[in-house]
């Protein structure tokens, strides 16, 4: 047999005229078996290379490799705007938004290690027979389940099995079904305010779709509609609350004074309106309105575990499964050491291998800095950063070999102590023959990688080349390199005027006592009014419960003079009459949100066209050029720019207009010309190459001029906003905000920096002086630390997460926050400010 020489097999993956998005005909070698790195200014086209042509490639001819059948199952791939790629291996992506969990998804389910853990309990428990008698381990139920004989009584029973331990599955609680919470409708809701009558709208379950004809029915009944509620007879208001489902017929009148007449008009009480409505519909936007009646309670039979309380009385060393799933990850490893000691001698040798298992389970997940999460922590509620760690810790346990990893900003939401255990993780995937590609801006991820590859110089049109190659070394000396300078030390970190600390509270005190809030007891934190203060510490520290969970609603309630939330004890808002809250979440549902609809620059853009020659000899309203509207929309893929295709037995396929191009409108509307150009022309230019064209026109060049200062010259007025960047989104949502004065009002930012390269977040920098220049209180929630070093003043929460956490550690300016020894952040803060020394002040 021959043996294949090493020479023949190839060192590089070799991309060959990559056109994807604003690549400029890219060549491009990628080293395999080695952790690249990409980076590059925001939108310069790293997440082209990576996911749009090594990922889409790399998956596309995996796919293709296998049956039609299989195929039909996963999600289709199109083929990348690139000439050649060779050498390619199969690839996986960890993108920067995971898919956000079901409600019955937890962190147990997710790692994997909640399937360990029932293996477990079903084969090494201490289960109870039907007499109450308890049965120890034995080597038959642990190797091949089935019936047992209770040493006690003798009588015969079957085990449960592993299956019978899923809330998924057999081992769901009976009354909410394995969620854990039930979902009860609040009367206050129904009729909020029992002042006003009928007519007016008291009940606001008869507000919803469908049923405004309700109050003539209650009329028809003999309920009278003009009496305020709480002036009603008992009898009457029970008919509202209960009344019986029965049909009338009634007269409906109109605002015209026509009257419509209804024979069957079916009369639904306050409470069936919403449980009807529920019933009847699929659509998520009606179930998130409908919800607001409901309370989500923790299930009173189960006490949110999940489990069919049956389950519990099965122990294993002396702990039942709903006990070890509420344990945090880094209690469950101290937990695990005393199961073996606990078993039967004959049973510890199977033990000690199921116990292996779940320990392998839970290192990445402990390598990652997770171990403050517990096995039934609702995937629901963890963070993006969380999301990616937990998918990257379950990759890293399958233990593949030979795949591309492509992953995507996964540093998004990581304190700078846990990048460490990310760098681990990274280094182990390639250890175990992989190839790894990863975008990311931290200059620690990038220091730690064996090359970098650097897209650029700028952003959109001005990027989409390989400004730098090489490794890391070669890099920091580069002179080409706009990375460089931050991994070396010689940029310049400050970049703004921070104010002195005698004066930070000259303006007000911003003052929130928390009670009793998740990991939060007894916390009281101040932040100064008037500047830019960040809140840093672990994931799970207990940020987000501090300002998402407390002060924000708490501020929201004094301004509408009602009552705090029960956790807020004390609340000192300093005057602030207005709160502003800017996260990540992407712009828009679809693709018709667009730069130039979100932003409003399409609305004036019609009218402009609107009044052009072309349009009013056609007598074309603005209207018509929206391509939301048949009249002016391709009548092919009715305004979209892209079209569904059918492929039998496979996925729908989503490709570019056929007919339009991409350009969303007809032939016709496009003849219609501005200044020379149809609308898709404008639609096609980017933010900073349409300023010259519209500088006669304020009502857009001002938008633009915004867009532009604050970095965001390089996106296309046409592009999809869903797709945008966490960064970019929140860039986008400030457009609004910028110059109009902001006294009196707080602005909360949810780390701005996810997916900004450091030369963008002095840029981002730069906008948040301009918001406090015109007067307005900024907090932000963030672990980069070019942002933390630049804050006027710093709220450190930890010192770890979850129940390691909830406590300020340290407080005051940055400097003072990198000096305190028993905060986790101030110590990578000290070493941050120690690299940039030279420059730093």
């Amino acid at each position: 047999m021959a043996i294949q020489h090493k020479e023949t097999i190839p060192d590089n993956i070799e991309v060959m005229g990559a056109h994807v998005n604003n690549l400029k005909n890219l060549n491009v070698t990628i080293p395999l078996n080695a952790f690249v790195a990409i980076t590059g200014k925001s939108g310069s086209g790293k997440s082209s290379l990576a996911m749009g042509v090594l990922y889409a490639e790399g998956a596309r001819r995996y796919l293709n490799s296998l049956s039609t059948y299989t195929r039909r199952r996963i999600s289709q791939v199109g083929k990348a705007n690139v000439d050649e790629v060779k050498y390619l291996p199969s690839a996986l992506a960890l993108r920067q938004r995971p898919t956000v969990p079901g409600v019955r998804s937890t962190v147990g389910t997710m790692t994997e290690s909640l399937n360990v853990l029932r293996l477990i309990f079903s084969r090494l428990g201490s289960h109870v027979c039907p007499n109450g008698h308890r049965v120890p381990p034995t080597l038959e139920v642990a190797e091949n389940m089935g019936y047992v004989v209770c040493p006690t009584c003798g009588v015969k029973f079957m085990a449960p099995g592993a299956e019978s331990f899923a809330f998924n599955s057999e081992g769901a609680c009976p009354t909410c079904n394995g969620i854990g919470k039930v979902r009860q409708i609040v009367k206050e809701r129904l009729i909020p305010d029992q002042t006003k009558t009928l007519r007016e709208g008291a009940v606001a379950s008869w507000r919803l779709p469908g049923r405004n004809f309700m109050i003539y029915v209650a009329e028809q009944i003999g309920i009278p509609i003009d009496t305020p509620f709480n002036q009603m007879s008992p009898k009457d208001q029970e008919q509202v609350w209960h009344g019986a489902n029965k049909k009338y017929a009634i007269n409906i009148p109109s605002k015209t004074g026509k009257i419509f007449h209804m024979d069957n008009a079916q009369f639904e009480n306050a409470y069936a309106a919403v449980e009807d409505s529920l019933a009847t519909t699929a659509n998520e936007r009606a179930i998130t309105r409908l919800n607001r009646f409901y309370s989500f309670d923790v299930c009173p039979t189960c006490h949110g575990s999940r489990f069919n309380p049956k389950l519990l009385v099965t122990k294993l060393a002396d702990k039942n499964i709903a006990e070890v799933s509420k344990m945090t990850i880094t209690e469950l490893t101290q937990f695990i050491p005393k199961i073996v000691p606990w078993l039967p001698k004959q049973v510890q040798a199977l033990g000690t291998s199921l116990v292996g298992e779940l320990k392998d389970s839970l290192q990445p997940v402990l390598d990652l800095g997770l171990d403050y999460l517990t096995l039934d922590r609702a995937g629901d509620t963890l963070s993006t950063g969380e999301l990616q760690r937990i998918q990257l810790g379950r990759t890293l346990r399958s233990q593949t070999t030979g795949v591309l990893y492509v992953l995507d900003e996964p540093s998004v939401g990581l304190h700078p102590a846990n990048v460490s255990g990310l760098i681990k993780i990274l280094h182990q995937l390639v250890a175990q023959g992989n190839s790894l590609v990863v975008v990311d801006h931290d200059t620690r991820i990038i220091s730690a990688a064996d090359y970098v590859i650097e897209i650029g110089p700028g952003a959109g049109k001005n990027g989409g080349t390989v400004i730098d190659h090489g490794t890391v070394p070669t890099i920091q000396k580069s002179s080409n390199s706009l990375i460089a300078p931050f991994l070396n030390g010689t940029a310049k970190l400050l970049v703004r005027n921070q104010v002195p600390k005698a004066q930070l509270f000259d303006k007000g005190d911003i003052t929130v006592k928390v009670s009793d809030r998740y990991n939060l007891h007894n916390v009281t934190a101040h932040f100064p009014k008037g500047r830019l203060s960040v809140v840093s510490g672990y994931s799970g520290a207990g940020k987000t419960t501090l300002i998402l969970d407390s002060l924000i609603p708490a501020i929201k309630a004094a301004i509408k003079k009602q009552p705090l939330p029960k956790h807020v004890t004390q609340l000192d808002r300093a005057h602030i009459h207005r709160v502003v809250m800017v996260d990540s979440v992407p712009v828009g549902k679809n693709v018709r949100s667009t730069v130039a609809t979100y932003s409003g620059i399409l609305d004036t853009l019609r009218v402009l066209f609107a009044n052009t020659t072309g349009a009013k000899q056609r007598k074309w309203t603005a209207s018509h050029f929206s391509y939301n509207v048949g009249s002016g929309a391709c009548p092919n893929c009715k305004g979209t720019g892209t079209i569904s295709l059918d492929i039998q037995y496979l996925p729908d396929m989503v490709e570019t207009c056929p007919v339009c191009h991409g350009k969303r409108y007809n032939d016709e509307t496009l003849a219609v010309k501005w200044h020379g150009y149809s609308i898709a022309d404008i639609l096609a230019l980017d933010v900073e190459h349409a300023l010259p064209i519209f500088k006669e026109v304020p009502a857009i060049s001002t938008i633009l001029e915004k867009l532009n200062e604050m970095g965001l010259g390089y996106l296309v007025l046409g592009e999809s906003t869903p797709i945008l960047s966490g960064g970019e989104a929140q860039r986008l949502k400030l457009v609004s905000q910028m110059g109009r004065k902001q006294s009196g009002t707080l602005f909360v930012f949810d780390e701005p920096s996810v997916g900004l390269h450091p030369l963008d977040i002095q840029t981002l920098i730069h906008v948040f002086d301009r918001l406090i220049d015109q007067g307005a209180t900024i907090i932000i929630i963030e672990h980069d630390l070019d942002v933390i070093a630049n804050a006027d003043y710093v709220v450190d929460l930890g010192p770890k997460g979850g129940q390691l956490g909830g406590q300020i550690v340290a407080s005051g300016t940055p400097r003072e926050v990198a000096s305190t020894v028993k905060s986790e952040t101030g110590k990578y803060l000290k070493a941050h400010f120690e690299l940039f020394k030279p420059v730093a002040g």
